[in-house]
């Protein structure tokens, strides 16, 4: 099966390498800090020949032209971003794929944090890498869509296998925690969650990956949907409640 090494970066970015030991092929999902990204992949013994980007942000992308000459790898890269991304080999949108050896990473738009962020779904591992769309007990920052749009993002990654592992590219999860648990008050999964994240982060511990049926419990952003959380925030759907959350989140 494939192997998912993790590794924190910068200041609070994690990143990834995804290897498949069959073929020798190894993706860097996202770039980060390309120091980091070739010292862990020598450190495993592995050689990157994919880089997979989800969106254009520069602690995404911005390691991509020294990978790449480095290593000699293709990158991979959302076509709608794909004007504010250096390298770039092949662009990909919504229901494409990219392989890595014989598994397939089907392409899933998730679009709002910029409007051309893409999350890469590899079913036959049961794992999903949203960059930043979607995060333990949260969501990324609307700089560039809209909220239907975001919303609609967001659905999709919802209707993913409840046991997805899902990759977030940031440790964001505590400071989440203490929004959500202003947005829903009276969940008692996400109480339980919030006690077992501050363990976590009191042992230094990754509160990545999480489980989708997890976030899908107790993540206020992917519950807007829900009508109790609608009732609370105002909106009488799902796309004015995100809105709701999301804003208030920024100002939180």
């Amino acid at each position: 099966m494939l192997e998912v090494h993790q590794f924190p970066c910068l200041s609070d970015n994690y990143g990834f390498l995804l290897h498949d030991p069959a073929s020798g092929e190894t993706a860097c999902i996202d770039t980060p800090d390309a120091d980091a990204c070739l010292r862990e992949a020598k450190a495993k013994g592995w050689r990157i020949t994919q880089i997979w980007n989800t969106h254009w942000h520069p602690d995404h992308a911005g390691g991509n032209a020294a990978i790449k000459a480095a290593t000699g790898c293709t990158v991979i890269a959302p076509a709608v971003d794909a004007p504010r991304i250096a390298a770039i080999d092949r662009t990909v949108r919504q229901d494409d794929m990219v392989m890595l050896g014989a598994f397939a990473a089907h392409v899933i738009d998730v679009g709002g944090h910029t409007l051309g962020h893409i999350a890469y779904h590899l079913p036959e591992a049961g794992i999903v890498f949203v960059g930043d769309s979607l995060f333990a007990l949260g969501c990324g920052r609307m700089f560039e869509g809209t909220p239907p749009q975001f919303w609609a993002s967001l659905s999709r990654l919802k209707a993913l296998p409840a046991d997805t592992l899902v990759y977030c590219a940031h440790e964001y999860t505590a400071s989440n925690a203490r929004f959500a648990l202003h947005a829903d008050p009276d969940n008692a999964a996400l109480g339980a969650y919030a006690k077992d994240i501050a363990r976590r982060r009191a042992e230094d511990l990754p509160t990545v990956p999480t489980r989708l049926d997890r976030e899908l419990a107790t993540n206020p952003f992917l519950r807007a949907d829900d009508p109790a959380l609608q009732a609370r925030w105002g909106g009488g759907d799902a796309v004015a409640t995100f809105a709701a959350l999301r804003a208030a989140k920024d100002g939180f």
